[in-house]
């Protein structure tokens, strides 16, 4: 019974790497803040259970990544790449440069402007039918 109740660090390991694979990076963000996240979170599991090995924590890293990061994933996995958590981060982050570097630019156009239309009672029905419009015989 002391063993359940007594060890806080199985529930800390559990929250840990929940978090861990949970965790994704947004479209649009930069890869050196979540960098920071990926790399903070293998410590503590490092701290409380000797953590995960390095494959495991490449696959979570890997799977935290938003779609435009999708070719690179299947660059990494078909060239069978075998690499440390430091250069896949460092070659995420040169990834992340060409990505911007080659991204297209959003081009904004001008307003459209556009005549105002005549607010005159009747107006709509001048064309046809203007013995129809009530508004219009009472105005004349």
């Amino acid at each position: 019974m002391k063993e359940v109740y007594a060890s806080p660090d199985r529930h800390t390991w559990y929250v840990s790497t929940k978090e861990f694979f949970r965790a994704k990076m947004t479209e649009g963000s930069y890869m050196q803040e979540h960098e920071v996240k990926m790399l903070s979170l293998p410590k503590k599991l490092e701290y409380l259970k000797g953590g995960l090995d390095n494959d495991t924590y490449i696959d979570g890293i890997l799977q935290s990544l938003p779609p435009s990061y999708n070719p690179f994933i299947v660059n990494f996995n078909m060239n069978g790449l075998e690499k440390s958590i430091n250069e896949l981060i460092n070659m995420l982050i040169q990834y992340e440069a060409t990505i911007k570097k080659f991204a297209p630019s959003v081009l904004i156009g001008e307003a459209s402007t556009s005549k105002a239309k005549d607010k005159r009672v009747g107006y709509w029905k001048r064309k046809k039918g203007k013995a129809k419009c009530k508004k219009y015989r009472r105005s004349k």
